[in-house]
């Protein structure tokens, strides 16, 4: 069988961004050995990536924008010689459409790739911005397009199915939700010390942290009840009157060793259009890690999380403070809990189960494009 091609555009450099790294990278070699050469075209380079989230520097991250443009340049005088081209959240960063409408236009077949609900308009930094030349500068328009005319569209949460369906012509969309390497995250091989304080773990970034906010006042109430620490791994420093609380930064590196540092894996979120987008990756660490879980009764977590079997959904500040005090008191709860999330983990969102997903869809684009 001859072989095709693929172009990615992507926004950051591989095996950097989590998004990216959660989603379709991992998949590379399983598409090379299913006859597809991949060329990988990163708007953001090595460089600008080092700087984009650290203040100052204006002047450096002018320039990776601007080397940023002249590779996309390069990229539309190219995407004739791909049989598909591969776009994941945007081609370019800033404006219209622009970039994304000459893609579609160019490229043999299309298939875009998104997360959360940027596709409804939700998007709180970009359409929800009261200012009108920050949406510009967002690009807010930039998912609906792609969506309306790419060939295949994947999304990562089961709630943005329909409403992507309803807006793509070829009426082809597809979930599928984030994986993980779970021979990498795993349950920790050797048992707490009798005695140690329990460890109830968050993990996330600033963005998210107005979630992990909103149970403060659950957790202060529970630290008068049981002795526990809160372990918050991310990129902020964080802190509750009342709680022990240890932050440690994240990092691919130590990812693994950081979830099986923690006891109990919480999901605080609002149910809103915005949350019911999100993909639960939080519940898939925790799971793998062989974690039990504690997360707000959302219509995302009520689809990955066995209520009472392999953690608890709640409602309200009393159900949190009850369901994580049983949780700490009692060990074994703790285990069977972990085990049971484990093993949905493991069946459900390890690679080996989610690579025939892409595979089908991108088998689906090829044969279209025939």
């Amino acid at each position: 069988m001859a072989r095709r091609r693929m172009l990615v555009l992507c926004p950051f450099p591989r095996d950097t961004a989590a998004g990216q790294r959660l989603k379709y990278e991992p998949y590379f070699d399983d598409w090379r050995a299913q006859g597809w050469d991949i060329d990988v075209s990163p708007f953001c380079d090595r460089q600008l990536w080092r700087v984009l989230y650290q203040p100052g520097g204006i002047g450096a991250k002018v320039l990776g924008t601007v080397r940023g443009y002249a590779r996309r340049l390069a990229d539309l005088g190219r995407l004739r010689r791909y049989d598909l081209v591969y776009v994941y959240l945007w081609v370019t960063p800033l404006g219209p459409a622009l970039f994304e409408r000459l893609v579609l236009r160019l490229a043999r077949a299309v298939v875009y790739d998104l997360e959360d609900n940027i596709v409804a308009g939700q998007e709180p930094r970009a359409d929800n911005h009261p200012n009108p030349l920050v949406r510009w500068l967002k690009g807010a328009g930039k998912a609906r397009v792609m969506v309306a005319r790419a060939d295949a569209v994947i999304v990562a949460s089961p709630y943005l199915v329909g409403p992507a369906r309803a807006r793509n012509l070829a009426r082809q969309v597809r979930c599928i939700p984030p994986s993980l390497d779970t021979d990498r995250i795993c349950p920790v091989s050797c048992a707490r010390a009798p005695g140690a304080r329990v460890v109830i773990g968050w993990t996330g970034t600033f963005s998210s942290r107005i979630y992990l906010d909103d149970i403060a006042g659950a957790l202060r109430a529970l630290a008068r009840r049981v002795p526990f620490t809160l372990r918050v791994i991310g990129n902020f420093d964080y802190a509750i009157d009342g709680v022990v609380c240890e932050v440690v930064r994240w990092s691919a590196a130590h990812e693994a060793r950081d979830l099986q540092s923690l006891d109990i894996g919480i999901y605080p979120l609002r149910d809103d259009a915005w949350t019911r987008g999100k993909a639960g990756l939080k519940i898939i660490q925790y799971q793998a890690a062989g974690l039990p879980c504690v997360a707000s009764h959302v219509p995302l977590s009520a689809v990955q999380l066995r209520d009472g079997e392999s953690g608890f959904l709640v409602r309200d500040h009393a159900e949190w403070v009850d369901r994580l005090e049983r949780l700490v008191r009692d060990a074994d709860l703790r285990r069977r809990m972990g085990a049971a999330g484990r093993a949905d983990a493991v069946a459900l969102y390890s690679r080996s189960a989610i690579a025939p997903a892409y595979r089908a869809v991108l088998d689906l684009v090829a044969t279209a494009d025939a």
